[in-house]
């Protein structure tokens, strides 16, 4: 009896309260220049500063209002580069900072374990047994964040320069991956949706 009752808790512990489609997700990536990012954000937002070959790429993302609150949980925003699976480590995002934050977190090294295509979301390994925290996602811990509006910088470096890996230019769109992923108030991974790549 004690078996099948940790059995049911951990399946109901580990089930979204509901899944993506439930959120009528859209999203668009482009390139754009300095200007037209920091009309994008406003007048409230510093957009990143980009020269000498760095792109600037703007992603909107919006959904409507879920059926649950996130309840401790957050929606984990991913921009990967798919020929390195990297990511930028410099954003600009039009929310408050109390709805989106900017970083890592050790859960999301799990996130490849069920979505392979989605490699790019956690740490890399730099050593037999060492992983680096390199680059960035947005964090969205209100589901009533929507529309997020975000700028990532490219920047051009030098291949000696390069000492962190991080996502640079030159980059395409199609290079591009776009995710969404809905980590749980105890790290689970409920689900992951490619939203653009």
């Amino acid at each position: 009896m004690a078996v099948v009752a940790v059995a049911g808790w951990r399946w109901w512990h580990q089930r979204p309260p509901y899944g993506p489609e439930a959120l009528h997700l859209r999203s668009s990536l482009e390139f754009v220049s300095y200007e037209q990012a920091q009309a994008a954000l406003g007048s409230a937002y510093q957009a990143p500063v980009a020269s000498g070959g760095d792109q600037l790429v703007l992603g909107r993302v919006s959904w409507q209002t879920p059926p649950a609150s996130l309840n401790g949980g957050y929606f984990a925003l991913f921009l990967v580069d798919k020929r390195t699976d990297l990511k930028p480590s410099v954003f600009a995002v039009a929310a408050p900072q109390e709805s989106v934050s900017l970083g890592s977190a050790g859960v999301e090294n799990r996130i490849v374990d069920h979505y392979p295509w989605l490699r790019g979301a956690g740490d890399i390994r730099v050593g037999e047994h060492e992983w680096q925290s390199v680059g960035s996602r947005l964090a969205i811990g209100d589901s009533g964040a929507s529309p997020v509006t975000f700028v990532a910088l490219f920047p051009h470096l030098e291949r000696h320069r390069r000492e962190f890996p991080i996502a640079t230019a030159p980059v395409t769109l199609p290079d591009l991956l776009l995710a969404l992923v809905y980590i749980g108030p105890d790290d689970q991974v409920f689900w992951a949706q490619r939203l653009q790549g």
